[in-house]
């Protein structure tokens, strides 16, 4: 009999670049392509928590700049001196803001930025990314039900599957996916809510139908299974422990 294959090595050999890998969601899952065999190049906005994350991580190589500027994104991958398998970003996030409080101006900014950003990704690491890997985001999940505040979330929430399904037809064979997430436990969702994430997270353990919170290595262990099943493009995978079923 044959010796069974070393799941634990499922990206063996392959490089993954991560945007927005200095915390949350993006650092673990550079820690599971390392885990599963993998090489990392890690990119995050502040060079101090890079370095932290990098020197637990040990990648290829780090890059510290905001992924909001296009013209930084295509120096990035213009400069990358290999061929990668995989890119993730988790750049960027949710704007709430009523109507009678929104400031036109920066809600343009932010909407066209993240726009812009998602567009930059596909198109500069074009040529980079082997046939058959992957290019991954992460968006959310929260605007899909209508509520006070959520307008431009809401835009953006129901724009990516449309732009991640028609980057998926563009970039073939390069597969692209996204990743609709709910509340997940980070860091960036604890420094938001402040003294309210104790409740929020009760709040989660008694009304998921999972009956526990999400957290960042949900996210990440998704990830890497899109990364490993090449029969996978165009979708959108939600991951928000029931949280939609819920009625409110």
């Amino acid at each position: 009999m044959g010796s069974k294959p070393d799941r634990s090595q499922k990206l063996a050999d392959q490089i993954a670049v991560v945007i927005g890998a200095s915390s949350g969601m993006g650092l673990e899952t550079a820690r599971q392509v390392r885990a599963a065999g993998g090489q990392v190049v890690m990119v995050g906005r502040d060079q101090q928590r890079l370095d932290r994350a990098a020197a637990e991580i040990q990648p290829l190589s780090t890059a510290a700049f905001d992924a909001g500027d296009t013209d930084r994104v295509q120096r990035f991958f213009g400069d990358l001196p290999h061929t990668v398998d995989h890119v993730l970003s988790t750049a960027g996030g949710p704007s709430y803001a009523p109507l009678d409080d929104m400031d036109l101006t920066e809600t343009s900014r932010h909407f066209g930025e993240r726009l812009a950003m998602t567009l930059a990704i596909a198109k500069y690491s074009r040529g980079r990314v082997r046939d058959g890997g992957t290019l991954l985001f992460v968006g959310g999940t929260g605007g899909r039900k209508p509520g006070l505040g959520r307008s431009v979330t809401a835009a953006m929430t129901a724009a990516l599957p449309a732009l991640t399904a028609n980057l998926a037809l563009e970039l073939a064979p390069v597969r692209v996916n996204l990743i609709a997430a709910g509340f997940v436990d980070t860091p960036l969702s604890a420094s938001l809510l402040g003294d309210q994430i104790e409740a929020r997270r009760a709040e989660l353990r008694a009304s998921l139908p999972i009956r526990r919170v999400v957290g960042p290595q949900d996210v990440a262990s998704l990830a890497v299974h899109l990364m490993c099943n090449e029969a996978l493009t165009g979708a959108t995978y939600d991951i928000d422990g029931g949280q939609q079923l819920l009625s409110s």
